[in-house]
């Protein structure tokens, strides 16, 4: 299976790019770093990566960024930074790159436990996962050719437990490498329209 990994570099696509290699051909993608480049605030940068990349069997999202900061202060130039990275930027990816991929191919994106666990600081980020997650349920319903699109939804890191402390209070923490075994039931499974929680 011929695999593309956006953020690969990352802490979630490093685990997730270690796994998934094992068994399958990855290509690393990341915004300085991997195989190829990508902005996926841009169209233009994400029409190009998969137009040198060409047809792939899975897309593989570990990628989005978002705005943390309290909701007295924040303005819509803040909160617009998530929707257009974290948000927009993984719709963009299956948006476009669904047009790249082999039949019975997939895709796989991320959000967060904050979705359904609101946190101190965390309106955009709570905000940005929600919608990620109905847009998976109801893209799922339509893809064709077989393509199936999943959504995993790990609570915070133990990776990154320390630089967040103070943001997740009292809640556990998950390994990179336990969430990277979600990506691989939903890259090589058989169901859609699946939120995989990790950790919650």
């Amino acid at each position: 299976m011929k695999i593309v990994i956006i953020g690969a570099s990352g802490t979630v696509g490093r685990a997730v790019t270690e796994e998934l290699s094992r068994r399958h051909e990855v290509i690393r993608v990341g915004r300085t770093q991997g195989d190829y480049q990508v902005d996926i605030t841009s169209q233009a940068s994400v029409q190009a990566l998969f137009e040198k990349i060409g047809h792939v069997d899975a897309i593989v999202s570990a990628s989005g960024g978002l705005y943390f900061g309290p909701l007295a202060t924040m303005k819509d130039s803040d909160f617009n930074q998530g929707l257009q990275d974290k948000l927009l930027g993984q719709v963009r990816l299956a948006l476009t790159g669904q047009h790249y991929l082999n039949e019975g191919g997939s895709i796989t994106l991320i959000s967060g436990i904050v979705a359904h666990e609101p946190i101190a600081q965390g309106v955009n980020a709570t905000t940005v996962n929600a919608a990620l997650e109905g847009f998976v349920r109801a893209a799922a319903c339509e893809l064709p050719r077989g393509i199936r699109i999943n959504l995993i939804s790990p609570t915070v890191l133990t990776e990154s437990a320390e630089a967040y402390d103070g943001f997740f209070p009292g809640f556990e923490s998950v390994p990179a490498a336990t969430v990277a075994q979600a990506y691989r039931r939903s890259v090589e499974g058989v169901q859609s329209g699946r939120v995989y929680k990790v950790g919650y």
